[in-house]
């Protein structure tokens, strides 16, 4: 698997790029600015899905942008309300008007997903907020801002909690000491 990493938007989030070779298609994580600077880097690959770790501004401001016709828009389904409310998206501490496209799939703990010939285990991993999720491909693990370079995610936003967050990483302790883990920040 081919990760790419693409810092966007005024907070510097990872979006990541997902390809197997010798596929025109990929999986985007996290799109949350600047299509201009994420599309060169799909390589011509078109997005078989949009996998969101989350619903906070700064993580789904480039979706509408990116997504095609038949591109999958997946989040958990506690967070699928924040694509489209601006209040709970948070995009109001950085004086902006985001919102995305609606989800066309909602995600529980322990779906597998399968896409540009990746497959992904969806990992429920509330605290930053209630719907955030970690994506598992058995070597990698995709975590949003539930664990970043810097730390992990605030819990002070809509949906935030403190107790969620200590449990989730103390779920997560394990899988972090075996997979190479790609945050959301950093």
């Amino acid at each position: 698997m081919d990760i790419r990493r693409v810092v966007v938007g005024p907070i510097r989030d990872n979006c990541y790029i997902l390809s197997l070779p010798d596929r025109t298609d990929c999986v985007l994580i996290d799109p949350g600015a600047n299509p201009e600077r994420i599309r060169p880097a799909m390589e011509g690959r078109h997005p078989a899905a949009i996998l969101l770790t989350h619903g906070h501004f700064d993580h789904i401001g480039a979706v509408k942008e990116l997504a095609e016709r038949d591109t999958e828009i997946v989040i958990h389904r506690l967070d699928a309300p924040m694509l489209g409310d601006m209040e709970l998206n948070a995009c109001w501490m950085a004086g902006l008007d985001v919102t995305a496209p609606p989800a066309t799939r909602l995600v529980e703990e322990g779906d597998t997903l399968e896409y540009a010939g990746l497959r992904f285990t969806v990992l429920h991993t509330p605290g930053h907020t209630a719907g955030s999720v970690c994506y598992d491909t058995g070597d990698t693990l995709f975590t949003g801002d539930t664990v970043m370079a810097q730390g992990v995610g605030r819990t002070d936003l809509p949906t935030g909690s403190d107790e969620d967050m200590e449990a989730s990483l103390r779920r997560l302790m394990p899988l972090l000491r075996q997979r190479h883990v790609c945050g959301g920040h950093g």
